[in-house]
Parts: C-alpha cells; sequence; structure tokens
C-alpha cells in the first residue's frame, strides 16, 4: 500500500480509502459477517482510512462499524464521519444540531472520539454564512474538546467548497465526483486553494455515483443525459477490451500524486480485492487514452446539487 499526507494534519493516509456507503445498506444488504470480513482484509491490506456518516443507513453504516472495528480493529484505522446530513432531505448544521449528530455516532462507533468530523453536504444548507461561522465554529470547538482530531466540510459544488476552505480554516475536506476519467476539475478549481493553505483533500466516488461501472447509474442520477451516454460508450469500450471500467477509473485516480486518497465504498471482500489490485497495477496507457478521448464531449460537465448556484 502506498501512503500520501493528508494536508496539514500530520496523518500519513492510504491511497485507497474505504467508504461506508455500502456498509450501511445504501446499495443492498449487507451482513455483519460480510462488513468485517471485508473491513479487515482492506486493513490488513494497509487502508487505514474508513469514512462514514451518520446519513449512511441512518446511522446503520456506523452501528456496524463500531462493531466490526471492536477487538482491537478501532486502533489500526482512521475514522472520518460526517454529521450534518440525517436523511434525503433532512439536513442540520446548527451548533446543537452537529453536536446531538456526532454524539449518536460516537455511541454507534464505540469511540470517544473520531479521526476526522466533516460537516456533510453543505450545498443543502439554508444560510451558506451560517456554515461559514456558526457550523465552523462548532466544529473546530468540537475538536479543542477532543471528540474529533481534525476538522473540515464536504459538498459537490466546487466553488463552495473552495469557499469554505478558504474561510473556515478547515484540515480536510472532501469532494466527490470531480476527479473521475470524466471530470478532472478538482485539480484546477480546488486543489491550489487548498494547498496554500494546507487542506487535505480526499477524493470520492471515483466511478462518479455509478456512472463508469459496469451496472450504469442509478435512476436518480442527476447528471445530464449527454454525459449519461459518453460515459456508458466509455464502460462500453473498457469491456470490449476485457477490462473493467471500475478498475482503470480507480486506477486513473490513485496515479495522481497531488490527491492525498481516494474513497471508494464496497462491503463485500471480492469487490475490496478488484480494488486492491487497482493500487497494485498501472491503467493500461493506450486504453485510457482511448477512453479519455470517448469521454472528451464531455469532459468536467457537472450538475446542480442543493442550493448553491455558483
Amino acid at each position: 500500500m502506498q501512503y500520501r499526507p493528508l494536508g496539514k494534519t500530520g496523518l500519513s493516509v492510504s491511497v485507497l480509502s474505504q467508504g461506508g456507503a455500502a456498509i450501511g445498506q445504501q446499495y443492498g444488504r449487507v451482513s455483519v459477517a460480510e462488513a468485517a470480513a471485508c473491513v479487515h482484509a482492506a486493513i490488513d491490506a494497509g487502508v487505514n482510512l474508513i469514512d462514514t456518516s451518520a446519513y449512511y443507513g441512518q446511522g446503520k453504516s456506523e452501528e456496524i462499524l463500531g462493531e466490526v472495528l471492536a477487538g482491537g480493529w478501532r486502533e489500526r484505522v482512521l475514522v472520518c464521519t460526517k454529521a450534518g446530513r440525517l436523511d434525503r432531505d433532512r439536513f442540520d448544521f446548527t451548533p446543537a444540531g452537529m453536536r446531538a449528530c456526532l454524539e449518536g455516532s460516537l455511541k454507534r462507533l464505540r469511540t470517544d472520539h473520531v479521526d476526522i468530523l466533516l460537516a456533510h453536504d453543505i450545498e443543502f444548507a439554508d444560510d451558506y454564512e451560517r456554515v461559514f461561522t456558526d457550523t465552523a465554529d462548532v466544529l473546530h470547538q468540537l475538536k479543542k474538546e477532543g471528540k474529533a482530531r481534525f476538522v473540515g466540510m464536504s459538498c459537490y459544488p466546487l466553488g463552495l467548497l473552495r469557499r469554505a476552505v478558504e474561510r473556515c480554516n478547515l484540515d480536510v475536506v472532501i469532494s466527490y465526483c470531480h476527479y473521475t476519467l470524466q471530470n478532472t476539475r478538482l485539480v484546477t478549481e480546488l486543489l491550489p486553494a487548498a494547498e496554500a493553505r494546507g487542506v487535505g483533500v480526499l477524493n470520492a466516488s471515483p466511478l462518479a455515483m455509478g456512472l463508469l461501472s459496469r451496472h450504469g447509474p442509478p435512476p436518480w442520477h442527476p447528471a445530464p443525459p449527454a454525459v449519461k451516454a459518453a460515459c456508458a460508450a466509455a464502460v462500453e469500450l473498457c469491456r470490449s477490451r476485457g477490462v473493467d471500467p471500475e478498475l482503470l477509473a480507480l486506477q486513473f485516480c490513485l496515479a495522481e500524486a497531488r490527491i492525498p486518497s481516494t474513497i471508494t465504498g464496497t462491503a463485500k471482500p471480492d469487490e475490496l480485492a478488484a480494488n486492491l489490485r487497482a493500487v497494485q497495477t498501472p491503467p493500461d496507457p493506450d486504453l485510457l487514452a482511448q477512453v479519455r478521448a470517448v469521454l472528451e464531449p464531455v469532459k468536467d460537465h457537472v450538475w446542480p446539487s442543493g442550493n448553491w448556484n455558483d
């Protein structure tokens, strides 16, 4: 496993991180035994960061992780969780709401602190100024209290995340779907501001929420039709060459040295093994060039998310 520094935190994180959404039953039923086998195998392979949220399965992901990390596993891994998003359409970024959310997370995770705490999907806030002041303030207070070693925010719109980086003295941020085969805006629109302030940037959803997978995106995926069509063509090209598109997509992300870690969620050992192959092998340069050529007409295209209009 390779490791890279995470901003100014002093942490070294594995280039591949374990996402907790699937553990929270977001993509189908997963048993505790299956999740335990996957998480333990990931840690044994050198993965040292697990990202979850109170939102994933309305706490189920944290509950299962609390169980499977017992018995000494918690001490071998960094745990990141997120607060403020409670359900698909329920958000509470107030100081009281953030505190209550974290307290629930700590109980489910069976720990007295998390290594990283983020305000989750802040583009759905109805008052961004309060996020930059009240929410940021309570994050830093929770850090002072020892409930979280490092704090930050996550969201989809890069303009909003960059604004948070510039205003809130954050340690870590998570950006998703902005460093993929289809979209690399993270390195041009967020990394310069983050690097100037020592903020660690974690890259999530290397498959662009299913766009770059064999199964395709879910029906609710917000990408424009042209993006969906181009990604489907890229997936078919990979399949015609006998290469899993998921492997190429993850290899591409892991090869970017400026990104400390890429988070991809799985709860099944066979899927984890496929992800670990991406760590161990570089992408096929010819196939990569052909796939990126297919995606060129929709390169860096994005979609709206939340209330942010920039």
